[in-house]
C-alpha cells in the first residue's frame, strides 16, 4: 500500500479483501484449535489476560490484528483516493495503522477532516 495507495489492485483485492480475508480464515481456525482449552475468557480483563497466555489463542490476536489493520490502511487509501487526499498524507498514517491500529487511523481522520471535507472537494449532500 506504501507503494500505490491509489492502485484497486493494491487497495481493494489484495489488502482489501484478499490478505484479511486469509487472516480471517487462519483466525477461525487458530480460534478452534486453542480457544476451547484456554482457561479465560473475554468478560474481564482478567479473564482476557488469562485467556492470552495461551500461545495458541496469542498467535490467534495477533493475526486479528493484522488483519484489521491491513483492511483499515486499504481503506484509508480508498478512501483518500476517492476523495483526492495527497497521497503522500496516506503514506504518512499507514505505518502507525499496521504498528498502533487506532493512532494511525486517528492520524487519518483528522488529515482527511481538516485537508479534505473541510477545504477539499468532498461535499456532503
Amino acid at each position: 500500500m506504501l507503494v500505490a495507495p491509489r492502485s484497486r489492485l493494491v487497495t481493494w483485492w489484495i489488502c482489501g479483501l484478499g490478505i484479511p480475508g486469509l487472516l480471517a480464515m487462519l483466525y477461525v481456525l487458530f480460534m478452534l484449535l486453542y480457544a476451547p482449552q484456554a482457561e479465560g475468557g473475554f468478560s474481564s480483563l482478567a479473564e482476557v489476560a488469562l485467556l492470552f497466555r495461551n500461545d495458541g489463542v496469542l498467535l490467534a490476536g495477533w493475526v486479528h490484528y493484522l488483519a484489521f489493520d491491513m483492511f483499515i490502511g486499504a481503506w484509508m487509501c480508498r478512501i483518500a483516493a476517492a476523495e483526492q487526499m495527497n497521497a503522500w498524507l496516506v503514506r504518512l498514517c499507514l505505518p502507525p495503522t499496521f504498528l498502533v491500529g487506532p493512532v494511525g487511523l486517528l492520524l487519518f481522520l483528522i488529515l482527511r477532516f481538516f485537508l479534505v471535507r473541510r477545504f477539499g472537494p468532498w461535499q456532503p449532500s
